[in-house]
């Protein structure tokens, strides 16, 4: 249910450059309805305060991107680079995501109820993602620290280059990117997952279906024996 209190903006009337300039006011608060965004581009990013925004449609590029503090909800689907860079706070997709969803994100939390295409969580750098459906090639390429949760597939090359960022994927993965391996789930990995599953919404998932994987380490220090895997 809509918030009564929320205040409304209507990108049919109303240009999306004053709609996010309202949302960087300095003293604001409380809750906000982003209405017909119609997959316009940047929609609610750089955001630096604990307000509550829900957008009520699709969106294009970049939509949440340098989210601080903020709680997002986007109602459909998100373009190129959703919560990209984001610091903290939550990031929620009611659809699917394209490429590069959650990259270089430092830290909250991004949720994707479909799909999310190539390089989810590229470079990430300690955020939270948790996908309800698939992911595509290259995702957690170098993925530095955080945590990503996958309920469905994953594609080819995934953790390529990792370093310790935690994979979780309960469905089959295509193939493993350099220096990925599968590991043990221990009782801390199963805590963590079972954790976030439930802050995601799908805590009735069984953790023991899911598979972790991480870096070998293989490739922290060059070595010429290995040149060909760089």
């Amino acid at each position: 249910m809509e918030p009564l209190t929320a205040t409304r903006f209507d990108l049919k009337t109303t240009p999306l450059r004053d709609v996010n300039s309202a949302l960087h006011a300095a003293d604001v608060t409380g809750e906000f309805i982003i209405d017909n965004p119609a997959g316009a581009h940047n929609v609610a990013v750089g955001l630096n305060a604990p307000v509550k925004v829900t957008v009520a449609g699709h969106v294009g590029y970049y939509a949440a991107g340098m989210n601080q503090l903020a709680e997002i909800t986007i109602d459909g689907n998100a373009g190129t680079g959703v919560a990209e860079n984001m610091m903290s706070g939550t990031v929620w997709v009611r659809g699917n995501a394209s490429q590069s969803a959650g990259a270089t994100a430092h830290g909250g939390l991004l949720v994707v109820e479909g799909d999310a295409a190539a390089r989810c969580g590229i470079s990430m750098k300690g955020v939270d993602i948790v996908i309800g459906g698939d992911i595509g090639h290259m995702s957690a390429f170098m993925a530095q620290a955080g945590t990503l949760v996958v309920r469905g597939n994953a594609g080819e090359a995934l953790g390529d280059s990792i370093y310790e960022a935690r994979l979780y994927v309960r469905g089959a993965v295509a193939s493993l990117g350099a220096d990925c391996v599968a590991k043990e789930m221990r009782a801390e990995h199963h805590e963590e997952l079972g954790r976030l599953l439930k802050a995601a919404g799908f805590g009735d998932d069984d953790t023991s279906a899911y598979t972790r994987y991480g870096s070998a380490r293989n490739l922290y220090h060059f070595h010429v024996d290995h040149a060909s895997a760089y």
